[in-house]
């Protein structure tokens, strides 16, 4: 029987389709990345654009005007020293996704970097910095970053520090892992032969295949972030006040739940919808990598 054989311009299509990048072939048709692209960036335009979409400002009290219910003036009404809350909400929001953002970027890195020297050398050094991991994995996350904000003192800065002393170890066990298995691969070797340095090794080669399950868990670990500053925000470790907060906007509205819901309401339902979109891209993106998709 003779071969079958196919148009030169079909063979060329299907060449080109295989020779594109699987993750430009595919992350539209990941439902759940997409979703949480839109409603995360329908949430930072909101929190970015909120002198636009509100006239009031969100520390002006107006003692006059406290407790009113939702209006054409007030959507989400004023709460009890007269402060728009809609405007508190979204400038609430930037703040807490600023900080929860930020926060989240020096962990990584020093996660990364810990986690690269632990893996790829071995030995004393490894043993070394994992005790050190398993000290800090020892203590709940919520209780060790309030213990250390409340020693430090209320405060943006208290806050970064806190979960940059917790949240780097997540990042160097995922680091570790990747890395142990990665250098044993051929491409490693080679490249040990060819006398490159160690540095060199980590940075061009070992890290750019290993690097992505910890961006997959960054994006759960802001949502995690996001709560901590929400829950030291409720007990009065967070921002300082008259700044905005999530956490403090729940905590002032708790006394006025029966009459007044939206006071914590809507602040919970934004940590809820902030939270969603992050998890949504952090299950988008691992399906996007995953070995074996097509």
């Amino acid at each position: 029987m003779s071969a079958i054989s196919f148009p030169e311009p079909v063979l060329a299509a299907e060449a080109a389709e295989h020779a594109q990048p699987r993750g430009a072939r595919r992350w539209y048709r990941q439902p759940a990345l997409a979703s949480g692209l839109i409603l995360l960036g329908i949430i930072v335009l909101a929190a970015a654009a909120a002198p636009l979409l509100t006239p009031y400002n969100p520390i002006h009290q107006n003692l006059g005007a406290s407790l009113l219910g939702p209006s054409a003036q007030h959507w989400l009404g004023t709460d009890q020293t007269g402060r728009d809350t809609f405007a508190r909400l979204l400038y609430g929001l930037r703040t807490d996704l600023r900080i929860g953002i930020i926060a989240v970027l020096l962990p990584f890195c020093i996660g990364t970097v810990t986690g690269s020297i632990a893996g790829y050398f071995g030995g004393s050094v490894d043993t070394v910095l994992m005790r050190l991991v398993d000290i800090v994995v020892a203590f709940p996350f919520y209780v060790l970053i309030i213990a250390l904000v409340f020693v430090l003192g209320p405060g943006q800065r208290s806050i970064y520090i806190a979960i940059t002393l917790v949240g780097w170890v997540s990042y160097a066990r995922i680091i570790r892992g990747e890395i142990l298995v990665a250098k044993r691969q051929d491409y490693v070797l080679a490249a040990r032969g060819g006398g490159l340095s160690s540095v060199r090794i980590i940075r061009r080669h070992l890290l750019p295949n290993v690097i992505s399950q910890a961006i997959i868990y960054s994006m759960s670990d802001i949502v995690q972030t996001i709560l901590a500053i929400v829950t030291l925000g409720y007990f009065g470790l967070g921002v300082p006040p008259p700044t905005p907060d999530l956490g403090s906007m729940i905590n002032d509205g708790q006394n006025f739940l029966t009459t007044h819901w939206q006071l914590t309401t809507f602040p919970g339902l934004a940590v809820v919808v902030v939270g969603l979109s992050l998890s949504l891209i952090g299950d988008g993106l691992a399906d996007l990598i995953r070995p074996g998709q097509s």
